[in-house]
């Protein structure tokens, strides 16, 4: 299938079918109703449209041919035989549009009181359509030929009616036209009803609250009664809506409804069950984004707010993308609730996130309390100060803590302003670590950069960069929800770390993007550790600890450091987006590497304790990265895979995602290593801390807007003109980081370096422990007990431990003693998800029987990670491994992430 006659995607590219550079959605106002029985949702959206200046007006260039698979073509007036919609709306006193019954005109298109079985009733429809299909296609490839047309982004979707929206029947619309305008006739002409649709999009951000209002009563109008339904036909990706005799955007209606329903099997959502065994559905992040949830304007570039209203069953919570925490409203006698929220910042349409389910709010009660000390015990320096207890700290408290620092290390930090020597060697290690501990820059009062005359170079929306309160609001409001079950583990872990965690964010980057923040514990099957939205992030279950942690914060390393990285997302990902999906390097890469930087902000760790951890995390991610490039296709490992032509669409605005549909590249991190590793070389030739005041520059330059690579890089040298006498251009930069696959030469001469630090030393120590107790232990039976010399063992952090079974996984043989002895030591069944996973692919390649177990439960349990594991499992070609892996695959089948379900199905078939 063609977008359209110039882009062909190949079988794993995403078609982008959008014609944003024709028409663009201005604002979603969604009317959903969650049914839990039918595993869908049902309703409608209305689309507030603007057209492009300057564009074509023949729409078969621009569309290209569709698909056969899954085409439905249907006359827009909801021709459906059998549907549950056209019953409705054939209903004597006239059609109001999308199953909802209207008698007059100046009522608004609103929800009546009904019973669960009357919204299920609504939103079915029976499969008894196919004639008719045929038919309307028929009439729409004959009569709509010369027509303009509206291509959003949709599949999965079962579309009963397009009509437009009479906004002229609202007759607070009316202040919205010039004074003489509104004293005319009551008959509205569509030129005047454009006018103010438009006059609305220009209403200024100080009038947000009136422009929503306006929004939501235009979007419960009434359809236009005569010629108000819309032709329109669907395809495998796209939705096609257009008017007879419309012939360009600009005579296009301005507003106009769609009333669907979404499929069971739909691509954007997951209808699972949560830990408590009970139902919930949640956008799952998937490459196909939002457009089997509600027909859009996917490319990026077409930024838009939205407002929802979404209908649940009333023992149910609903969590969205939103301003203000929403307080439900009982829907009549209805047993639902009805849950609103909006937006006021312009995003893209994949951003919009949803989630439903009976989860229970985290709150600190009976918290226990746990002291704040870092490390393994080897470590001095802070650690007197930071014995305060979580469920005594107050926000002030935390504040004040997070806001000083130890001077006398940053004293004796000289700030590099060059490239790295061999002289400097921890000076790269150190990334960022000036910043971290120089008493100016975390004591810097960010309201001070803020003045009367402050402007941003985004579009008009009430932006928090320029409210003087923001800037000294370190950590914003905040909830965590999570099952039942795990309301214990989120609440000593990601309800303690939280507050933290958003302090020492603000403390890095400065104003907090958006006003709030909801985390929600999602199920088991999600696909990954962790996803951030607007005001959401989502968390895998893999983060927590699966024991109550010990003191200090080593026990919630992975926790926190992924806690760090979603929220790093809220600058770099979403206020500030990739403008081509492909370069995905900007999201992932800058998050990356900014966790490590709050992380060690919110532990608090001395200057030393930071480089430290940062060799120890560089050298882990150099392994992986490497090892993962070893084991890929060349094309996937590429930072801007379309080069040059990054960036660019066709006429219409239309456009693909190279390889988003390959199931390979979804569990590849390359665009986080590569991208943390490309940012650390940055580093290294101007310094850490000037990087960071570089990033703060570019986020108030380039918030609220879409960037390419480029972007960010000509900032860059051009904020640091010293880089092209050390030949570092634009056109160095993309050959040796962006354009090429493999690994740079840098990256080589640097892992060398942390090969050789304290932390990584002591790891080799104990390895070379282990190995010896192995070689005794090789052969031995039991039926002879002898005394074994005692051998100390040093306790490890987590990422000491992650390293040191990746050093065990390259020996050819241990002992099953040594393995008993190992697990024994260091309690590998209750570390956090990354030490486990290490734990499993050594009993996986040494066939250790006894600790099965241990791997069936993290194919359970953390089945985010758990993908590489199956493929160990049948590679071993040991039978009883394999019908294991089988085994595990049966247990979850029915919860895991479809994608990875494909993957880990083909492995084992």
């Amino acid at each position: 299938m063609e977008p359209d006659g110039t882009v062909n995607p190949d079988a794993d590219d995403l078609p982008l079918r959008a014609n944003t550079n024709h028409i663009l959605v201005r604002h979603y106002a969604l009317d959903l109703t969650v049914l839990f029985d039918s595993r869908l949702m049902g309703g409608h959206i209305v689309l507030f449209l603007e057209p492009c200046s300057g564009v074509r007006t023949k729409a078969d260039d621009d569309i290209g041919p569709g698909t056969d698979e899954g085409v439905k073509d249907v006359e827009a007036d909801g021709s459906q035989d059998g549907s549950r919609f056209q019953e409705v709306n054939t209903m004597e006193e006239g059609a109001a549009g999308c199953g909802r019954p209207e008698a007059k005109k100046e009522k608004m298109y609103d929800v009546k009181e009904r019973d669960a079985s009357e919204l299920k009733a609504v939103c079915e429809f029976q499969t008894a359509a196919v004639t008719s299909n045929i038919q309307s296609s028929h009439l729409w490839h004959t009569t709509s030929g010369s027509d303009f047309t509206l291509i959003l982004d949709c599949c999965d979707l079962d579309v009963s009616k397009v009509e437009e929206v009479d906004v002229a029947s609202v007759s607070a619309m009316l202040g919205l036209l010039p004074e003489a305008a509104s004293e005319q006739s009551e008959i509205i002409s569509a030129n005047q009803q454009a006018a103010f649709i438009q006059k609305l999009f220009s209403m200024p951000s100080t009038q947000w609250n009136q422009k929503r209002q306006f929004f939501a009563l235009c979007s419960r109008a009434p359809g236009v009664e005569d010629g108000g339904s819309l032709h329109f036909h669907r395809d495998q990706w796209s939705l096609q809506v257009r008017k007879t005799g419309v012939t360009s955007p600009e005579e296009f209606p301005r507003v106009i409804r769609i009333c669907y329903k979404t499929r069971p099997s739909g691509g954007s959502v997951r209808w699972t069950k949560d830990q408590d065994n009970r139902v919930c559905v949640y956008t799952a992040g998937s490459p196909i984004n939002n457009r089997a949830l509600f027909p859009c304007q996917e490319p990026p570039v077409a930024m838009s707010t939205w407002q929802a209203t979404v209908r649940a069953p009333s023992r149910c919570v609903v969590l969205m993308s939103g301003e203000e925490q929403a307080v439900p409203t009982e829907d009549g006698d209805s047993h639902f609730l009805i849950w609103n929220y909006y937006v006021t910042m312009p995003m893209p349409a994949s951003t919009f996130t949803l989630a439903v389910g009976h989860w229970h709010q985290v709150t600190m009660e009976s918290l226990p309390s746990l002291e704040k000390d870092v490390g393994d015990g080897s470590y001095s320096g802070k650690k007197d100060k930071l014995k305060v207890e979580y469920g005594k700290c107050t926000e002030a408290e935390l504040v004040s803590a997070l806001g000083s620092s130890s001077t006398e290390a940053a004293k004796d930090f000289p700030l590099q302003t060059g490239s790295c020597t061999e002289k400097t060697t921890s000076s790269d290690s150190a990334f960022c670590h000036s910043s971290l501990e120089d008493e100016e820059l975390s004591l810097t009062n960010y309201s001070g950069m803020v003045d009367d005359s402050i402007s941003c170079s985004h579009g008009d929306y009430p932006c928090r960069f320029t409210e003087r309160s923001a800037w000294s609001q370190r950590v914003i409001p905040h909830r965590v929800f999570s099952p039942e079950c795990l309301l214990h583990k989120a609440q000593t872990g990601v309800l303690t770390l939280l507050p933290r965690c958003l302090a020492a964010a603000h403390a890095v980057l400065g104003v907090h993007p958006f006003p709030r923040l909801d985390v929600l514990m999602v199920p088991a099957g999600f696909s990954s550790l962790g996803m951030a939205s607007p005001h959401m992030i989502f968390l895998s279950q893999s983060v927590l600890y699966d024991e109550s942690p010990g003191p200090g914060m080593n026990s919630l390393s992975l926790c926190g450091s992924r806690i760090c990285h979603e929220i790093a997302h809220s600058w770099f990902g979403l206020v500030i987006g990739a403008r081509d999906w492909t370069e995905e390097w900007i999201s992932e890469g800058f998050a990356t590497c900014l966790e490590d930087i709050i992380w060690a902000k919110a532990q608090q760790l001395s200057l030393q304790e930071t480089t430290e951890q940062f060799d120890l995390k560089a050298l882990l991610r150099w392994r992986r990265l490497s090892d993962e490039l070893q084991n890929s296709k060349e094309e996937l490992q590429i930072l801007r895979p379309n080069m040059e032509k990054t960036g660019q669409v066709s006429d219409s605005g239309s456009s693909t995602v190279k390889h988003a549909l390959n199931p390979e590249k979804t569990f590849m991190q390359v665009h986080y290593l590569k991208g943390y590793f490309f940012l650390r070389f940055l580093a290294s030739q101007v310094g850490e801390q000037q990087l960071i005041e570089f990033f703060r520059l570019f986020v108030r330059k380039y918030h609220g807007q879409l960037v390419l690579s480029q972007d960010f890089l000509q900032m860059f040298l051009i904020t640091f003109p010293d880089m092209e006498r050390k030949s570092l251009t634009l056109s160095a930069i993309y050959a040796d980081w962006l354009d090429r696959p493999g690994i740079p030469k840098w990256l080589y001469e640097r892992s060398a370096v942390w090969s050789q630090t304290r932390l990584v030393e002591e790891v080799k120590a104990e390895v070379v422990k282990w190995i010896l107790f192995s070689q005794s232990h090789q052969g031995k039976g039991r039926k002879r007990k002898r005394i074994e010399p005692k051998v100390n063992y040093k306790e490890l952090m987590s990422d000491q431990l992650v390293m040191l079974l990746e050093l065990l996984l390259e020996e050819s043989e241990l002992s099953v003693a040594s393995l008993h002895a190992l697990q024994r030591t260091y309690g590998l069944q209750k570390q956090d998800a990354e030490v486990r996973h290490r734990w499993c692919e050594l009993v996986v390649k040494h066939a250790y029987v006894q600790a099965y177990g241990d791997v069936e439960h993290f194919l359970v349990h953390d089945q985010a990670m758990g993908v590489y594991l199956y493929g160990e499992l049948m590679l071993q070609e040991d039978p009883e491994q394999q019908a294991l892996a089988r085994h595990c695959l049966s247990l979850v089948q029915e919860e895991m992430d479809r994608s990875a379900h494909k993957v880990v199905e083909e492995m084992i078939l």
